[in-house]
């Protein structure tokens, strides 16, 4: 049976393997940082700054979506940013992705979000037809900017003088 749910704190070590699994398949094997006890703390500490749910079959955690609140200035209320979403390859097909999916739209317009939004990487097509066949459309005329690492402790310091 599959269902979706709300991640618990015993789901952390199998959502950061998860997360591991993610990141070798968008080709950055060595990038994930993240920790059982940060991972745990982010998601079930005093303050909670994401939110998990997770994606089951015959009590078999399948897949995850990890999200956290962001707010639309022109709307005036929060939205939900996805910042990953991940079904094992083995399960993929079926229907987890789309549960995983819906939990959160059902969660947005339960409680009056603007949206529900995320990233892709270009060369992710598979996704990008998931994606698509969901209803959901790549913003054009925006870019994505960061600021990470020395670029970021750099400017920090120029702007603290």
């Amino acid at each position: 049976m599959n269902t979706v749910r709300e991640a618990r704190p015993g789901d952390v070590p199998t959502i950061l393997q998860l997360i591991h699994d993610l990141a070798i398949y968008e080709k950055e094997p060595d990038a994930v940082k993240n920790t059982v006890p940060r991972l745990q703390e982010a998601l079930f500490g005093a303050s909670p700054s994401v939110y998990a749910h997770v994606a089951e079959a015959d009590g078999e955690i399948q897949g995850f979506a990890l999200w956290f609140l962001n707010y639309s200035t022109w709307e005036g209320v929060n939205g939900i940013y996805l910042e990953d979403l991940y079904v094992r390859p083995d399960a993929r097909g079926a229907g987890h992705g789309k549960a995983l999916l819906r939990r959160l739209a059902q969660i947005a317009t339960e409680r009056g979000y603007a949206r529900v939004e995320w990233s892709v990487l270009d060369w992710n097509e598979p996704s990008i037809r998931f994606y698509e066949s969901l209803g959901a459309r790549p913003q054009t005329g925006w870019s994505t900017f960061r600021l990470t690492g020395a670029a970021l402790s750099g400017f920090a310091g120029t702007a603290a003088q």
